[in-house]
């Protein structure tokens, strides 16, 4: 299997048919083709070999889907880089995957031109934006209208097909490497998990860099379906879109869902959203009230929620629409991470890595063909987190009679207060139904009596409040005594990575601040 095969298809299929839209900009398949084409030509041109390094750094645009196709019809190795980092996160990144090539757009052309002087492998640097190109950077329409369209290289199976950074919420970015097998098999898998469905027009709201949108839009490839972009997240955009150009199915992060449902946008004047048919969410637990109100806001729409991590190409499980509905409701399902995906084997082991007994918690690991190649240049951190097959996932869950998982949380933000083991997610889980409370994060700060104390981070809804007192009382009355919050924080927002999960390491640091260790 190979990426650009999808093209193919497409091209072959229904040449005619919308395949990409962004803003006044429409292509069908035959022309996305032409243009993927001419892009290969123009990087090699430019210098790339077979298993070249080629980096972008832009927001979201048609632009970023050219190069998802043309570097791996080319020959080369997709870098995209992260676009919430720090000039020096993306230095890093550029530098320990020896990019020769960056494109960028208008966004980060003044980063792009520190890099050339500062990253050796960098030789070339293409300017996708809009705008007139800077001094020393090729202009995108004039390179692809120079160039001679190349033939498919047809890297696949096991050929590199990228590098992708992990968001660094975990201590230094490591390159996660991909193959083409591995990508087209969790497409597959995601298309036969119901992530996509033919006729369908898939909403690239969700920034373009992270693999959770190239998995879930892989998907859509393999059906064939159109494409719209959006530059980057914003509530009111994405409910025009939906109306204008009948979008069927979105990827978000639950942060997204919530600011979504909750705008004034969505419910000052009537919508026709009644195209949109999916909405795929993960990257972090959803809470119930969260999807209480999404559900009661957009009536007939689906909600499944994929659970992964870059390192699966992303997908591990996925829980279904109908674990969503009113009988996987009351079954509790839409607490869970859902059921191994399509092409995932999933087990939960103890530190020895024997599988445990149905409803203990221990690591959630993951074996199948969307298990990535290693880290790039880390073969002692491949072989820690791949073992016999298995990826180590680091997360802490369990698992039911039916095979649903359950994430406890990530094992580095279990909490241990007075010897009791508290996840965090749960606690997180009950803060959230207050009313009130639009995003919660809770973390574990240090306390002279219990070891660690429980601490919550609270961001309200606009225009409301809520005492710690009350939200104490809410939570006694959801869960155990022990697992709930002594102190609060409120905040205008949560940081997130580029991914949409909290970084709770930024939240940490304060309160651990000149300590040794970061947890007692």
């Amino acid at each position: 299997m190979y990426l650009t095969q999808t093209l193919h298809r497409a091209v072959q299929q229904h040449p005619d048919r919308m395949a990409v839209r962004f803003g006044d900009r429409q292509r069908s398949f035959a022309e996305l083709a032409e243009r993927v084409a001419r892009l290969a030509g123009a990087l090699q041109a430019l210098g790339m070999r077979a298993g070249d390094r080629v980096a972008m750094l832009s927001l979201n645009s048609d632009r970023y889907l050219e190069y998802q196709m043309a570097v791996p019809w080319g020959g080369g190795v997709l870098n995209p880089c992260n676009t919430r980092w720090s000039a020096a996160e993306i230095r890093f990144s550029l530098e320990d995957s020896g990019s020769s090539i960056l494109l960028v757009d208008d966004s980060f052309q003044a980063m792009a031109e520190g890099f050339r002087r500062e990253v050796g492998s960098l030789r070339e640097l293409v300017f996708c934006g809009d705008g007139p190109a800077p001094a020393g950077m090729h202009a995108y329409e004039p390179l692809l209208a120079a160039a001679t369209p190349a033939p498919d290289a047809v890297r696949r199976g096991e050929d590199l097909a990228g590098i992708f950074y992990t968001g660094g919420t975990t201590g230094f970015p490591k390159g996660v490497m991909l193959s083409h097998g591995n990508l087209c098999s969790s497409g597959l898998g995601a298309r036969a998990d119901g992530l996509a469905a033919p006729d369908g027009v898939y909403l690239h709201v969700a920034p373009m860099f992270h693999l959770a949108d190239m998995g879930c839009g892989l998907a859509h490839w393999f059906e064939g379906n159109g494409h719209v972009v959006l530059p980057a997240f914003r509530p009111e955009d994405v409910l025009d879109s939906i109306e204008r150009d009948r979008i069927t199915h979105m990827l978000m992060v639950p942060t997204m869902i919530q600011m979504l449902v909750d705008h004034p946008s969505m419910h000052e004047r009537p919508r026709d959203l009644g195209s949109l048919r999916t909405i795929a969410y993960g990257a972090s637990p959803i809470s119930e009230a969260v999807l209480d109100r999404a559900m009661a806001a957009l009536p007939g729409v689906d909600f499944a929620q994929a659970y992964g991590m870059t390192e699966l190409s992303p997908v591990a499980t996925v829980n279904p629409a109908w674990a969503h509905r009113p009988e996987g409701r009351a079954r509790g399902l839409t607490r869970s991470a859902g059921r191994a995906s399509f092409i995932s084997e999933v087990r939960i082991v103890d530190p020895m890595d024997e599988e445990l007994p149905r409803g203990s918690i221990g690591e959630i690991v993951v074996r199948g063909p969307h298990v990535m190649q290693g880290y790039w240049n880390q073969p002692a951190l491949t072989a820690a987190a791949v073992r016999d097959g298995w990826m180590h996932t680091g997360d802490g869950g369990w698992m039911d009679a039916e095979g649903f998982i359950y994430v406890a949380d990530r094992m580095k933000d279990m909490i241990i207060s007075g010897g009791e083991n508290i996840y965090s997610a749960e606690v997180e889980n009950a803060v959230a139904q207050h009313p009130a409370v639009a995003a919660c994060a809770v973390i574990g700060i240090p306390s002279e009596e219990w070891g660690e104390s429980v601490h919550a981070v609270v961001v309200c809804k606009p225009r409301q409040s809520v005492a710690g007192d009350e939200l104490i009382a809410l939570c006694k009355s959801l869960i155990a005594g022990y697992k709930c919050p002594r102190s609060f924080d409120f905040v205008d927002a949560l940081p997130l990575s580029g991914a949409g999960k909290v970084l709770k390491t930024q939240l940490r640091a304060p309160f651990w601040e000149g300590r040794q260790r970061q947890v007692a």
